[in-house]
């Protein structure tokens, strides 16, 4: 797996650079969120008014509150060379952090990735190497499924892919043995 190094550099980032870094964790509350928010909700409509049913809702996106390992109560803060005036040493910055900020921020951006991965699988069924990664937003046809003499058009792969054509599973085009290889590779249950 490739990772981002960050734990390794972090301790010799000079301090006053770690500190100027901490208000562009919060900016995109300001900034990013309002038009994400609005990309969003343009997208779901959009997709409502195509007559799209069963999208999944932004709180799916969201983990329980009780899949959190910490409480207030036990939320554990972070006591190294911390002094009153700093934010990491009390709980509520914690709490706020990692069960609000944080999940629903990464859920946002997931749900709006979605609704995206939604919109592309109905308007744009044609198979590139990205294109697998896009079965979190399958669809039961995709626009060129609709019309007879357009998906005659079709590559036989794009007529017959499970991710925007539910009728290929049922049509034996995708072997059970296919599609377990391709929920494995995705990580996803068809």
């Amino acid at each position: 797996m490739s990772r981002v190094v960050i734990g390794k550099n972090f301790l010799s980032i000079p301090v006053w650079k770690r500190y100027l870094g901490i208000p562009f964790i919060y900016l995109p509350l300001f900034v990013t969120v309002p038009f994400m928010l609005l990309a969003v909700l343009s997208v779901r409509t959009h997709l409502r008014f195509c007559g799209a049913q069963n999208l999944r809702g932004y709180w799916s996106f969201v983990p329980a509150w009780a899949s959190h390992r910490y409480k207030y109560e036990d939320q554990i803060t972070f006591t190294t060379d911390t002094s009153p005036y700093q934010f990491r040493g009390y709980r509520w910055y914690w709490i706020f952090n990692c069960k609000l900020y944080c999940p629903m921020s990464v859920a946002l951006f997931a749900y709006g990735t979605y609704l995206v991965k939604v919109v592309e699988n109905w308007w744009c069924p044609f198979d590139h190497e990205k294109k697998e990664e896009y079965a979190v937003g399958a669809i039961d046809k995709s626009y060129w499924h609709i019309f007879p003499d357009e998906y005659d058009k079709l590559h036989a792969e794009d007529q017959n892919n499970p991710v925007w054509n539910e009728e290929a599973e049922l049509k034996g085009a995708v072997t059970s043995e296919d599609d377990d290889l391709f929920s494995q590779r995705l990580g996803v249950t068809l």
